[in-house]
């Protein structure tokens, strides 16, 4: 069993907008956590595409990657993911082909097969395009052939992009892409940190289909995991209300802009509401350093992870950095 100390750490930053400000804070807030991550030791920061969300702020997702790679140096910067289905797989190796360019072994293109959006907004991101997550598999070989050594009779080539290499990851919430993955022999990681209930079944998946490649001689999987670290159990248990508040919103459709934290969560949701929120957040590590300890060496346990990557929608900026802050200091035992 791997121990916390041996297993990298990620960042993957929702970009959330607070219901007071703009997406412009947020955006350099991003910034900001990826100078922070950078500092602690993480190995990665990641963003991810999503459309028509009030609440976040990372559709253009390599545009951000561009600012964010450009004012850190070290830590890897990446899609958390790309949706593929939204893009032509030209486009997307021309973006991240320009990405390596700039900032050469520091980009990581993580793919998923959903939209990020709703299908009105799918359809007003692909107009013409017949883009569907059916087409995933031949899509991620388009891709991927874009960003490797040009082929003889290539008429089609990505520049910048061909011969760039940049890491492909794929992400999931269901089996689908565990499967994929594993045929590809590519590094897979799971959307743990909102659909927790497949986990288990899909990192076996994953390992059970793993063909060795290029890139891979064995499984490599990462996890998405829920943190609302503090000093004191009280005080994160208090501060992940602004969570709960979003996920449940979230599940309401309504808007998804970050609200305070709050006492209690009596009065703002009905029970069959708390269970479906504690079952999105059913692997969030929530408390002090002890126990967020605890927990993850529950789940190391049980799944023997490669990475972990981490998401946290604290409403104040400060808690959020002290929350990664608390979450590098346990890791390093």
């Amino acid at each position: 069993m791997k121990r916390l100390a041996d297993v990298k750490i990620s960042m993957l930053d929702l970009v959330p907008v607070r219901e007071d400000k703009g997406p412009a804070l947020s955006l350099r807030n991003s910034l900001d956590l990826a100078q922070h991550a950078e500092k602690w030791g993480y190995n990665r920061f990641w963003v991810a595409e999503h459309h028509n969300m009030d609440g976040i702020a990372s559709s253009a997702t390599s545009v951000l990657l561009a600012y964010l790679a450009g004012g850190t140096s070290t830590i890897r910067v990446g899609s958390g993911g790309v949706m593929l289905p939204n893009h032509a797989p030209l486009v997307i190796a021309e973006q991240f082909g320009t990405l390596e360019s700039l900032y050469p072994g520091r980009i990581d293109l993580g793919l998923g097969r959903a939209p990020g959006s709703d299908q009105m907004t799918a359809r007003a991101l692909r107009r013409e395009r017949s883009g569907s997550a059916d087409d995933f598999p031949d899509d991620v070989a388009e891709l991927m052939n874009y960003l490797g050594p040009r082929q003889p009779h290539q008429r089609v080539v990505a520049v910048p992009g061909t011969n760039t290499n940049v890491p492909i990851w794929l992400l999931g919430s269901s089996l689908f892409s565990a499967q994929l993955a594993g045929q590809r022999g590519l590094p897979y990681a799971f959307a743990s940190h909102f659909a927790p209930r497949f986990m288990h079944e899909a990192i076996r998946v994953y390992r059970n289909h793993f063909q060795p490649s290029d890139v891979l001689d064995k499984p490599y999987v990462m996890l998405g995991v829920p943190l609302s670290a503090a000093d004191t159990d009280e005080q994160a248990d208090y501060l992940v209300t602004s969570v709960y508040q979003r996920i449940l919103n979230l599940m309401r459709g309504q808007s998804l802009m970050q609200k305070p934290p709050v006492e209690s969560m009596n009065g703002l949701w009905l029970p069959h509401e708390r269970e479906a929120v504690m079952d999105f957040l059913g692997l969030a590590m929530v408390g002090g350093p002890e126990k967020i300890r605890a927990k993850l060496d529950v789940l190391l346990e049980q799944t023997d992870a490669d990475e972990l990557i981490f998401t946290c929608d604290m409403y104040e900026h400060a808690d959020r950095l002290r929350s990664y802050e608390i979450l590098a200091q346990v890791a390093k035992g």
